[in-house]
């Protein structure tokens, strides 16, 4: 099979991204509490799609300027601080003004094993929104590894939608083959548990970011100035299209729904520590 090699998202698959996060037709709603939307589109059935589904969340945040949104998603240093799951992350390199490069792992529950990914990411700045999109791509510098699951993203990304001065909306779109063979419990959990979680923990680190950023280089946003970008430059045929069925299979169908709930235990008592310090 020849190697693909990846396109830089264009304003077409930009625009395709945005709809998809805009429209509900097709999709079904497994989750609406507090303010907060969770909808489910399975795979297309017989078609040439991915075969896993996709999950949206959606949250409007009343005292959040969309602005302060889209630079938390951005800010590396920031993430290492507010996110419990995270393992690693890093910037790898750039290919161009909007678009880079990145590797990420995370935590899960036990005894799965914990996954992490490398994505190419481009990002766009329109009038009233914001949108970062990202797809699992090859990097020679980083192969799997053997005490992690690589998992692939087909497609994901955010949509921050500005409703004045002070409050936005951000909408979470993924469509993502977290890889092995995993219980029904973990798909469930994915959309009806850690899609709002992840919402509400970017809501409560969205109000904290403004005071860190004042202590924390303020004026170094390269995803808004592209002259403080100091990434390595790379190019696109560095770098090839990943897909799900050249990465080893891991079967972990057998386990236990008791991991889940020692997962997210572990995770909350981590969050009231990071608290209290």
């Amino acid at each position: 099979m020849a190697r693909e090699v990846p396109d830089v998202p264009d304003d077409a698959l930009f625009r395709a991204f945005q709809s998809q996060c805009e429209d509900n037709e097709g999709w079904t709603i497994s989750y609406n509490k507090s303010g907060i939307g969770v909808w489910m589109r399975p795979p297309d059935i017989g078609g040439r799609g991915p075969s896993v589904h996709t999950v949206k969340g959606r949250m409007t945040f009343p005292d959040v300027a969309a602005e302060t949104v889209y630079d938390v998603l951005h800010d590396i240093e920031y993430r290492r601080k507010w996110d419990l799951t995270m393992i690693e992350t890093r910037d790898i390199a750039r290919l161009s003004l909007n678009a880079d490069v990145g590797y990420y792992s995370w935590k899960c529950p036990k005894p799965l094993k914990n996954r992490d990914v490398v994505t190419l990411r481009a990002w766009l700045v329109l009038p009233d929104a914001y949108l970062i999109t990202n797809f699992s791509v090859k990097h020679n510098m980083y192969p799997p590894r053997k005490d992690m699951v690589r998992a692939v993203s087909y497609m994901a990304g955010y949509l921050v939608k500005s409703n004045g001065p002070t409050s936005s909306t951000l909408t979470y779109l993924a469509q993502v083959d977290p890889r092995g063979s995993l219980p029904k419990w973990v798909v469930n959990k994915s959309s009806q548990y850690l899609a709002p979680k992840i919402l509400r923990k970017l809501h409560k680190a969205c109000l904290q970011y403004p005071s860190w950023k004042k202590k924390n280089k303020p004026e170094f946003k390269p995803w808004l100035n592209p002259e403080q970008n100091t990434l390595p430059r790379i190019s696109l045929n560095e770098l090839s299209m990943q897909r799900a069925e050249s990465l080893e299979h891991v079967d972990e169908s057998q386990l236990c729904e008791v991991a889940e709930d020692k997962g997210d235990n572990s995770e909350e008592e981590e969050e009231k520590k990071t608290s209290r310090r």
